[in-house]
């Protein structure tokens, strides 16, 4: 394994049950990602990029295969891994291992935004860090949390709407606030699935420049895209094709 790998994944397979058969959307899948690199994966609809991803970032467990994080590795070593959670799981050193660096080292932004309608841009934010804190420990730490939300939300743009709810956001200040809440937490690895895929050429773009600013400050940033243009503001681009790394071009 590379010593300057923050996030490697190595032999990676995950297939999905789709009636009488078996779907596989990785086979062997191996990849490396430096700390304050930006690498972006292409591929075809359908062809897995979403999953490598939530693979990487701990949101899906591979049958086989494993990931390290800091050279320590994700998942249990159990091969082939069950896909079904059991009540004890919860207990596990691995599962806690998991919850862990979803909360605290990893961010997520996706295609679709995924803000609770309920809470306006602060909340939506705020509940990123309300989420790492025990109900005792939130009360001094809230302060913290309240300066660091505000501070994220100067820098995406939307200093000025905190208040409003998603409905009364356009779709770009909507995704603002979803990479607001990513960073909120200071993540390692930002995971961006799709980023600019539901907005329109105007907005991505503006998009697309926050996250390379995001990236000239130090954030490792691991962005799936079937859009070259897109893939084209990344240091590194691989191709994903037929369940592996195909390529990799800078």
């Amino acid at each position: 394994m590379s010593e300057a790998a923050l996030l490697r994944a190595e032999g990676l397979h995950r297939s999905f049950q789709m009636g009488r058969g078996a779907l596989t959307v990785l086979r062997e899948c191996s990849l490396s990602v430096a700390a304050g690199e930006f690498v972006a994966i292409m591929g075809k609809s359908g062809c897995g990029k979403s999953t490598l991803l939530h693979v990487l970032g701990a949101l899906d467990v591979p049958q086989r295969g494993q990931v390290w994080f800091e050279r320590t590795p994700t998942f249990s070593t159990a091969q082939p891994r069950p896909q079904r959670s059991q009540f004890d799981d919860s207990f596990s050193g691995v599962e806690r291992r998991m919850v862990e660096l979803r909360r605290r080292a990893f961010g997520f932004v996706f295609q679709f935004y995924h803000l609770l309608p309920e809470l306006n841009v602060l909340e939506n934010v705020l509940l990123a860090r309300m989420v790492g804190c025990s109900l005792f420990a939130w009360p001094g730490a809230r302060a913290a949390a309240n300066r660091d939300t505000h501070e994220i939300l100067d820098r995406v743009g939307l200093a000025g709407r905190l208040s409003h709810r998603p409905a009364e956001l356009s779709g770009g200040e909507r995704q603002r606030v979803a990479i607001a809440r990513a960073l909120v937490h200071r993540p390692r690895v930002l995971f961006a699935d799709e980023p600019t895929g539901n907005l329109d050429a105007e907005t991505g773009s503006s998009i697309l420049a926050l996250l390379r600013g995001l990236h000239r400050d130090g954030q490792t940033i691991v962005m799936v895209t079937h859009d070259s243009g897109v893939a084209a503001c990344a240091d590194r681009v691989c191709e994903l094709r037929d369940g592996a790394i195909a390529s990799a071009r800078v």
